[in-house]
């Protein structure tokens, strides 16, 4: 069988004269002369993502080359590439960020967006998500399907975005590329289908969709290839797959175009093509494939926006109408200490001009769209416009943060997306600074780090009195630090955090306080009765006025209320924060000249202290999902070794490569140096991740522990 192909016709975008200019310190080009004429139709966003060392950033830089973007490719040893441009990045020879870049071919954009393959960058990887249509998992041909491959595919999938797999260094020595084909289908199943095949030992690939031919590819049959293709897509429509049986006519791309899309949007297909970045064997193909299969932001599947908060939010419809309010999605920020803040966003409707009005979220004010500019690695173009599946960015806009919708008119008040699931920050260190003084320089440069990565956050932890930062592992927390030190000049002494103990009841209980002070003037009074009862594991607190006859005024019911809260926070046997429990306050007495707002505030606290001493009140601990990747040979050393964690194994599966991938479940409080241990047990070669998955009760003898430390700050009745 023979397909019809063709070729996208509309004109690509012409660039006449490029000027680099300066304005408030940012740098950026100017455009001169025609401008970007592409249509919403011909945009292709595209995210390449997948594990540390797989080549996506040579990957974009050879696309851009061979896109004419640029007139060479640069290298990764000598910091030259697009897109890692931080210094940071350089010296490591790895991305520690996301980055942007474009390019132009045979009538279609497409917007790159080159992600962090860490583990520990993961989330960074993962925020991006709403800006693209395609995620572009690259394989490292050498060393086949890796843990963050796996978990990028996975919120790929969740998140409802069209996925292909580029198997890349296909010529690399010692590489099985059968096997990794094998093993990408075993993996993320049966859907995985190539769209060429690699031959003449990875030094060249030959198509298998759009045309095929008599050379023989290095493994497998061309032609089989293109049978299980094409029987895959015409499944997803039954009027075409009846064609195909049963008339046995040929089928032509446009036939197949809708179905193809039709089979990407559901998971019916991931499509995988084979490259090589080093040699560009592939890469003239895999551009081939952007422009011909992969979805334009009118055909992928679209963000899920909601209009209002928590369970009274509801879904709304953003369309691609370049006419229709403007609604665009902030999905990176970065903090420059020169040039302030640049917000990107993805425009998901209408188009936004240069000296637009642009509202963030709620906000009543709007700012003005100075400079509206393209993002290529390090530099910024300005352009005239952006219209519906484009991504631009502003600078020096303040209060523009990561996850806003920008939008042009009140009608989009209250819409947000609904957020990307990223992965929750666990590993923590508590920090001090060095210098005494430079508390508040501190402050001011984690809030600037925080603002642009949703995976660092920051809390102050009032019991232990130690401000903590959280995120995603021990290498992305010293990037942090050496950022604060490399931008802000701030130092800082760094320590384990104490662990985020929780406490609730068992119990259902009752509890009454009288508070009565009397200073020679007007004094004090205020009584509650209350009672309290357990609720489901993360259900979080309860608050229920039940008074009748005005034993409790209703003025001083807010008064209870807070002083349930206050004790919500500082704990109350162990001085960690108690949650799951339901409080109802149904009587009290008042004096009318000496019940006031602080008596009733003391009287709910100490009723609430009285009732959970009665409510066989507990401890809980945070509990996590932890997947080491590791040498099969290890495994015995690393199960004995959560075992003795009070870990649990909850399965294993074999990897390629002889490695072995092995999940379970452990108390956080014994992970803290399991880092070291770890590079201990495996020679430095394992790997894993953490994330919460929920919180459990103490054994008893930690929780005595606990509470013979606990010391509650002294309060005056």
């Amino acid at each position: 069988m023979k397909l019809v192909t063709f070729r996208c016709t509309a004109a690509s975008a012409l660039i006449a004269r490029v000027e680099v200019i300066t304005i408030d310190g940012l740098r950026f080009k100017k455009r001169e002369g025609a401008v970007s004429k592409y249509k919403t139709e011909q945009i292709r966003n595209i995210a390449l993502a997948g594990h540390a060392g797989a080549g996506k950033t040579l990957l974009a830089e050879a696309l851009l080359e061979a896109a004419g973007a640029i007139r060479t490719k640069g290298e990764i040893s000598r910091g030259t590439t697009v897109n890692d441009f931080d210094a940071k990045e350089k010296e490591l020879g790895h991305s520690l960020d996301t980055s942007l870049s474009h390019l132009d071919h045979d009538g279609i954009h497409v917007n790159l967006i080159d992600t962090p393959g860490y583990p520990d960058f993961l989330g960074r990887s993962i925020s991006i998500l709403p800006a693209v249509e395609t995620v572009a998992v690259v394989v490292n041909a050498q060393a086949g399907v890796e843990m963050s491959t796996q978990r990028i595919m996975d919120a790929a999938r969740k998140y409802g975005l069209c996925r292909m797999v580029i198997i890349n260094r296909i010529d690399a020595p010692d590489t099985d590329l059968h096997g990794v084909l094998r093993a990408v289908r075993d993996t993320f199943g049966k859907e995985c289908l190539p769209l060429n095949l690699p031959a003449g030992g990875g030094s060249k690939v030959i198509d298998c969709f759009f045309e095929l031919s008599d050379e023989k590819a290095d493994f497998a049959s061309v032609e089989a290839a293109h049978t299980e293709m094409i029987d895959q897509v015409v499944e997803v429509d039954e009027e075409l797959m009846e064609i195909y049986l049963e008339q046995g006519e040929e089928l032509t791309l446009d036939q197949l175009h809708d179905p193809f899309e039709k089979a990407l949007r559901s998971g019916h297909l991931v499509p995988i093509c084979f490259t090589s970045a080093e040699t560009g064997v592939g890469v003239k193909q895999l551009l081939n494939v952007f422009e011909k299969l992969m979805p334009n932001p009118l055909e992928g599947n679209p963000p899920q926006f909601l209009k209002g908060e928590g369970s009274k939010a509801e879904p709304v419809e953003v369309s691609s109408d370049p006419d229709a309010h403007a609604v665009a999605h902030v999905f990176k920020v970065t903090v420059d200490p020169f040039v302030g803040k640049l917000g990107m966003f993805r425009i998901h409707q209408g188009t936004i001009r240069q000296n637009a009005q642009l509202f963030i979220g709620d906000a009543r004010k709007p700012f003005k769209v100075a400079h509206l500019l393209a993002v290529q690695g390090k530099d910024h173009i300005e352009v005239p416009k952006g219209i519906p599946g484009d991504i631009r960015a502003v600078a020096k806009i303040d209060d523009i943060h990561f996850d806003a919708v920008l939008h042009d008119s009140h009608d989009e008040d209250q819409y947000h997306l609904r957020p990307a699931a990223t992965p929750p920050p666990m590993y923590g260190l508590a920090i001090e600074p060095t210098r005494r003084g430079d508390e508040q320089k501190i402050s001011e440069a984690l809030h600037k780090l925080s603002a642009e990565d949703p995976t660092l956050v920051v809390e102050h932890n009032a019991a232990a009195n130690e401000t903590v930062m959280r995120g995603m592992g021990e290498l992305h927390l010293r990037m942090v630090l050496e950022r604060m030190k490399e931008r802000y000049n701030v130092e800082v002494e760094t320590h384990p955090p104490s662990i985020p103990y929780r406490e609730t009841i068992r119990a259902n209980a009752e509890g009454h306080y009288r508070h009565k002070k009397q200073t020679g003037g007007a004094g004090q009074f205020g009584e509650v009765f209350l009672r309290i009862e357990p609720l489901p594991r993360d259900a979080g607190f309860e608050f229920v006025n039940k008074v009748v006859g005005g034993s409790i005024p209703s003025q001083f019911i807010p008064a209870v209320e807070k002083g349930v809260r206050q004790l919500l926070d500082e704990g109350a046997v162990a001085g960690y924060q108690l949650q799951d429990l339901k409080v109802t306050v149904y009587d009290g007495k008042h004096h009318p000249v000496d019940s006031k707002e602080v008596a009733f505030v003391m009287a709910g606290k100490k009723a609430l202290m009285k009732a959970i001493s009665n409510a066989k009140p507990v401890i809980l601990e945070p509990i996590v999902n932890i997947e080491v990747t590791a040498p099969s040979d290890a495994m015995g050393d690393i199960a004995g070794d959560l075992s003795s964690r009070r870990g649990r194994i909850n399965g294993n599966a074999v990897k390629p490569n002889g490695r072995v991938q092995i999940s379970g479940q452990a108390p956080l409080s014994e992970l803290s140096d399991y880092q070291s241990r770890l590079k201990s047990m495996t020679g430095g070669e394992g790997v894993y991740t953490m994330a919460f998955s929920h919180y459990d009760p103490v054994p008893p003898q930690t929780q005595k522990q606990l509470e013979a430390g606990y010391q509650p700050g002294a309060e005056q009745d």
